[in-house]
């Protein structure tokens, strides 16, 4: 990577301007990018993964199945409302760019989101404080994502990709980390976090400015067909990416069902208050996220090396049932950590692996954007799906207060082998 960038042939490189970008971006860029997405990740998944429950314990001890509720219903908001933000921002012309007043967006909503769940009375109230701050924190985070996508040539997407991958990895471990510290005060649990969030994010493009794109040529009338069918495709004539989009479907939704009630399933089997669990959740966090980089790693590696895919997704769907099996039958945090630590590793595979399929089975080049966009729907709508079906889940054979998390973990191992199998038996043209 080149350091001898001057800010303005840096400006022009992110203006946005002309064909595929061939200018490599500077290491001081990339750095600040790779804190962007730190600070977005952190203001987005402390909440999600601690912050959340326990104002549920507060307002409505018992009612855990209340988390799935929350958090499925902002997923479905910002389901329905990503592809016309994403239109918006095509279409945006201002000297500040196209995504720079996304991330700004963005960011407000997702604080004012923050600070209404931390006040708020009523279950109810941080329902609809999550549906701002999900919804304010994934445009900031999809604003920087597509910056990635306009900005850097081809060289440096793969390593660049990874370094603000592994970013929003350690965010919420630290982050939950410092919710912890100021455990004593529910605002600031929220608060804290979504602050330097909302700092490392605004200070990105006042450091490296995105450039203007007043001169952008206008794209053609959007309409809701347009809008609707272009995230559609043909089952029929592209089979092989049908099967791929349904087989991740279903491994995402086992995955979700295993995540989401992480913080009351670690309270419930270590017989530990929800407020005190964030030491635990820190800790396999970061252990995990040892286990994502290797995972990834040498999924990646030796799946290029094979040249086979789909047995490494089916050795990923095995590996994240042996993992949830052994949450579901844990009583104690060594077997707690051991599961954890399997299906961390098993997510990373599978996400490496299946992402490369996706690359070799993408119907129509000329539209890669497109259907990039359709695959991602198959983990988006389970994030949304999944933990409104998870909170029913959890119920079935309750005793009491005592949730049925044995239940809901092996129910996640089965949509895992599902997932597996339906892209191991059914997709032909990839190995």
């Amino acid at each position: 990577m080149t350091n001898n960038l001057t800010e303005r042939d840096e400006a022009t490189a992110l203006s946005g301007a002309g064909p595929e970008p061939q200018q490599p971006m500077s290491r001081s860029y990339i750095f600040w990018l790779m804190l962007a997405s730190f600070g977005a990740s952190m203001a987005m998944m402390v909440p999600l993964s601690y912050g959340i429950a326990v104002r549920i314990t507060e307002l409505a001890p018992g009612h855990e199945e209340v988390l799935g509720y929350i958090t499925g219903s902002a997923q479905l908001v910002y389901l329905i409302v990503s592809p016309l933000i994403g239109i918006w921002s095509d279409r945006t012309r201002s000297r500040f760019g196209r995504r720079t007043p996304f991330l700004y967006l963005g960011t407000a909503i997702g604080v004012v989101g923050l600070v209404v769940i931390g006040l708020a009375p009523s279950l109810l109230i941080v329902g609809a404080g999550w549906v701002l701050g999900m919804t304010g924190w994934s445009i900031a985070g999809a604003a920087l994502q597509t910056l990635q996508a306009d900005k850097l040539p081809e060289a440096q997407r793969g390593r660049v990709s990874a370094l603000t991958g592994l970013m929003t990895q350690i965010a919420p471990v630290l982050g939950i980390g410092v919710a912890y510290a100021v455990s004593s005060s529910t605002l600031l649990i929220f608060v804290l976090p979504g602050a330097i969030g909302a700092l490392l994010l605004a200070l990105f493009p006042l450091i490296k400015p995105e450039g203007s794109s007043k001169d952008l040529p206008q794209g053609d009338h959007v309409t809701v067909k347009s809008v609707v069918t272009s995230y559609g495709f043909n089952v029929r004539k592209y089979p092989d990416f049908a099967w791929n989009w349904l087989g991740r479907f279903v491994f995402f939704v086992g995955l979700y069902f295993n995540t989401t009630f992480g913080t009351f399933f670690y309270a419930q089997r270590l017989d530990l208050p929800v407020r005190e669990v964030a030491g635990i959740v820190a800790t396999v966090g970061m252990i995990g996220v040892l286990a994502a980089a290797t995972g990834a790693i040498v999924g990646g590696f030796l799946s290029d090396k094979l040249q086979r895919r789909r047995l490494f997704v089916m050795i990923a769907a095995l590996l994240f049932a042996v993992g949830a099996v052994a949450e579901a039958t844990a009583w104690s945090l060594p077997q707690i950590i051991i599961g954890a630590v399997l299906m961390q590793l098993a997510i990373a595979v599978f996400a490496t692996v299946d992402q490369a399929i996706v690359y070799a089975i993408i119907p129509e080049r000329d539209q890669a954007g497109r259907y990039m966009a359709v695959i991602q729907f198959a983990q988006k709508i389970p994030s949304a799906v999944a933990p409104l079906i998870a909170g029913v889940v959890i119920t079935i054979g309750a005793v009491g207060d005592v949730k049925n998390y044995t239940l809901l973990y092996l129910t996640g191992a089965v949509f895992a082998l599902i997932g597996g199998l339906i892209i191991l038996l059914k997709v032909k043209s990839v190995r």
